[in-house]
């Protein structure tokens, strides 16, 4: 595995069960919190790339976590993906039209307080924003952001009135 054989048809950025281990740690808050829903923010875009947002393993997912913790299984906490659906052009352009702050967001997969602008995931981020029509606000003012502040979890307390983490 060392030679990366097992990865010639992946990009770079491939990082084996990285999602479903941010879902295992999202399970296991859901449960230390009570929460009824783990909401990830996965687009149909992302299953080409990555085996573990695909439906299949959400439908296995969720049978695990009800397996694996008592109070996930008799709460029935359940894993939603509202955008599987939706291209990343979709997301950028729903996200625009619901205020979300999008100078928050965080494309890149290179270390740094800025976006690079020349890796895969900035390349995606600049095609959905065109796509989409919408201006791209770090592109706009090339604002610097800590890399601390691009969390991959997120976690809330109450959102109408329901318990929830979720990965976004």
């Amino acid at each position: 595995m060392k030679d990366g054989r097992n990865f010639r048809d992946l990009p770079p950025t491939y990082i084996p069960m990285r999602n479903g281990i941010f879902y295992s740690v999202a399970a296991s808050y859901a449960e230390e919190v009570g929460a009824d829903y783990i909401i990830g923010g996965h687009n149909r875009e992302d299953v080409e790339v990555f085996p573990d947002t695909s439906p299949a393993f959400f439908e296995s997912f969720q049978k695990a976590i009800w397996a694996g913790s008592r109070l996930l299984g008799e709460r029935r906490t359940t894993v939603l993906r509202p955008l599987q659906l939706k291209s990343k052009a979709e997301v950028v352009s729903l996200a625009a039209g619901l205020g979300v702050p999008l100078e928050h967001t965080w494309s890149c997969y290179r270390e740094g307080s800025r976006h690079c602008g020349e890796c895969e995931g900035c390349g995606k981020r600049a095609k959905a924003f065109s796509e989409a029509g919408v201006s791209d606000p770090l592109r706009r003012h090339r604002r610097s952001y800590d890399s601390g502040s691009r969390p991959a979890l997120h976690f809330s307390s109450d959102i109408l009135g329901v318990r929830q983490a979720y990965i976004g």
